[in-house]
């Protein structure tokens, strides 16, 4: 490596995921309306949608968890920027387990895999039963996970991250399901568009392209350009993430 400098870590992204600002502002208005005064983000990176909603609701209180010193310090300061930072707590620490709920509304966005010890398939369904028990009732989760658009072919799955099997997730009716067998009632279904997954993979890897362009640095290049293969030949079409904003079932609730 000629300068050892490391290269910026996903300056352009706004969200860590395939979200735009116009379904970022849909979400936090449909969240904001039950007014909750506590939130809990799990696997909350910089936790930017966690801050716009409570910046939404004035007097809420956040609590953002995650293992990534570096976004939870960025979330910090961000929280600082925009006067937020009596009212959020970015907090390093296993969601695991988690004694922090429960929280009126709880975010969790392409981290199921924190809230157990599951290996794929059975992970979704186990962090859908730990969400169950850390929403108050009344309450809302923002669970975002992947799914199948359709089902991958032989080489789509071997061109993916290494273990990957079509089993590892359902289509998005499947999901659905699994929200419903957890004590859920989906209030809104939504999925990322094509153009918000370009943006986000591309965003992602920005900095890294650019900072590639000037430097030498095998290693960093060899993992971008594994990246871009895995979405380019693997993921892209195939692989989709659905938006489920998720009411607890009440369940005194008897069948009519």
């Amino acid at each position: 490596m000629t300068n050892m400098q490391a290269p910026p870590r996903m300056t352009r992204l706004t969200f860590h995921g395939p979200l735009s600002e116009a379904r970022a502002a849909r979400i936090v208005d449909r969240l904001a309306r039950t007014r909750p005064a506590s939130v809990l983000d799990i696997g909350c990176g910089w936790g930017e949608l966690m801050l716009r909603i409570l910046e939404s609701i004035p007097g809420a209180i956040g609590t953002g968890i995650d293992l990534d010193e570096h976004d939870l310090a960025r979330g910090r300061d961000n929280a600082q920027a925009r006067g937020l930072a009596e009212h959020v707590s970015f907090v390093r620490e296993s969601a695991t387990g988690t004694a922090r709920g429960p929280a009126d509304l709880v975010l969790c966005v392409g981290a199921s895999q924190a809230l157990s010890g599951a290996e794929p398939p059975r992970h979704i369904a186990a962090a859908l039963k730990v969400l169950r028990n850390l929403v108050t009732p009344g309450g809302r989760v923002l669970f975002g996970d992947g799914f199948w658009e359709r089902p991958p072919a032989p080489a789509e799955l071997a061109a993916m991250w290494p273990g990957t099997s079509a089993a590892e997730f359902t289509d998005l009716a499947g999901l659905v399901d699994l929200a419903v067998d957890a004590g859920f009632r989906p209030e809104w279904i939504e999925t990322a568009s094509p153009e918000e997954w370009d943006d986000f993979e591309s965003g992602y890897q920005a900095d890294i392209q650019e900072w590639l362009a000037t430097h030498d640095d095998p290693a960093v290049r060899a993992k971008a350009d594994e990246h871009r293969s895995h979405w380019l030949r693997g993921y892209r079409g195939v692989m989709g993430l659905a938006y489920l904003t998720l009411i607890p079932a009440a369940t005194s609730i008897s069948p009519s």
